[in-house]
């Protein structure tokens, strides 16, 4: 029995040992050993806007004119927001824009962020598609780094960076947050150095309108569907850290649940909806969607197995020094989440709250694609 314990706990922290520590370093040292090339260049691209949005007729003036203050906002073409069953004013604020570039699609019953993707890409008339969300600001430099990657012919997609800004009196979740998306673009940065991308930034990415391919309407992640299609088709998908888009964190665990909770349980979907791309010889980035994508849905329950079977082993000095640790950090996390509901900050417990959070919100998500409550729409909080 002490055997089959010993084994359970170091299959299970070897696991989340390679999810979470093993699969960046690995990224790290071929990215660094094997970079791959990139040509770029400054030449003029006619580019195509598309924004799917939904109640958003205080928030489009501003993502409009971040648009249009860019550097080489002269190579837009056309902007195509599509009203998805908005009940405010979303289309006439659109409508009315001043811009000819601006053209408003309403879509009068709300269908869903992926069909109304695949009703306006074929209305696009540029070479390029530039998909971007309705709350982010745009750099200045967004625009024109992002398109110069496209001198490359084996460049499918370009992925920009979101950054998230800090505000004053940031709260625990949110500076883990923080912390969480700086750790998640680093391993972004060293897949799209070596290899590619498994997956898109959904706020800010460019594709050849070429490649492009509808998805089903209940996809949930639109951003790695659209850019996985491009992957197997041959193109690369790239993250391109100087196109930045600037965004807030979420400032509590309920906001950041929810979004995570629907993200995780869309990379679920992913499983039933694109099979093919768990075998090798369909996927050319196999490697990166599994190790990034599909294996951090499993890190919850390698998380309790470590904690159950190491309870077991306390007899041993070694497990019991382990089992320490464990608690200690289970203690760190509640302790952020205590100074989350009294509104005070302990830097040092926002990443174990992040950590633990986030898994918690795995099971929630698993549970979610297991009985198929999948809501293509998204509510905001």
């Amino acid at each position: 029995m002490t055997t089959i314990l010993q084994i359970l706990f170091w299959f299970s922290a070897l696991g989340l040992g390679y999810i979470f520590a093993g699969y960046p370093a690995l990224v790290w040292f071929r990215a660094l050993r094997w970079p791959g090339k990139v040509v770029k260049d400054g030449l003029r691209r006619s580019l195509s806007v598309v924004i799917v949005a939904h109640n958003e007729e205080t928030t489009l003036p501003r993502k409009i004119a971040s648009l249009l203050s860019c550097e080489k906002s002269e190579w837009i073409e056309e902007i195509l927001i599509g009203s998805d069953g908005s009940t405010d004013n979303t289309y006439a604020v659109v409508a009315a824009h001043t811009d000819s570039r601006v053209r408003a699609i309403e879509f009068k019953e709300r269908r869903g962020k992926p069909a109304v993707l695949n009703a306006l890409v074929p209305m696009c008339n540029s070479e390029f598609v530039l998909f971007a969300d309705a709350r982010q600001d745009f750099d200045e430099q967004c625009l024109a780094r992002l398109l110069e990657n496209f001198a490359d012919p084996a460049v499918g997609v370009v992925s920009g960076e979101l950054v998230l800004r800090s505000e004053p009196g940031e709260t625990t979740v949110a500076q883990g947050i923080g912390f969480y998306w700086k750790y998640e673009k680093f391993i972004r940065k060293c897949e799209s150095r070596y290899a590619g991308v498994p997956g898109a930034t959904g706020a800010c990415y460019v594709i050849r309108k070429s490649v492009f391919r509808p998805i089903p309407e209940q996809t949930i992640l639109d951003d790695v569907a659209i850019p996985m299609q491009a992957v197997v088709q041959g193109y690369r998908c790239l993250f391109e850290p100087e196109a930045m888009i600037y965004d807030v964190a979420a400032q509590s665990t309920k906001k950041e649940a929810v979004r995570k909770r629907r993200t995780i349980a869309g990379a679920a979907q992913l499983l039933r909806l694109f099979p093919e791309w768990i075998r090798p010889s369909n996927n050319p980035l196999w490697l990166e969607y599994i190790s990034h994508k599909m294996l951090r849905l499993v890190s919850p329950v390698l998380l309790l197995m470590a904690l159950i079977s190491n309870a077991w082993l306390l007899s041993m000095p070694v497990y019991a020094l382990l089992f320490g640790a464990q608690v200690a950090f289970y203690f760190a996390a509640a302790t952020g989440w205590v100074c989350q509901i009294q509104g005070r900050r302990i830097a040092c417990c926002g990443a174990p709250l992040m950590f633990l959070a986030l898994n918690l919100t795995t099971l929630l998500a698993l549970w979610d694609a297991l009985r198929s409550r999948y809501r293509v729409t998204w509510q905001k909080l």
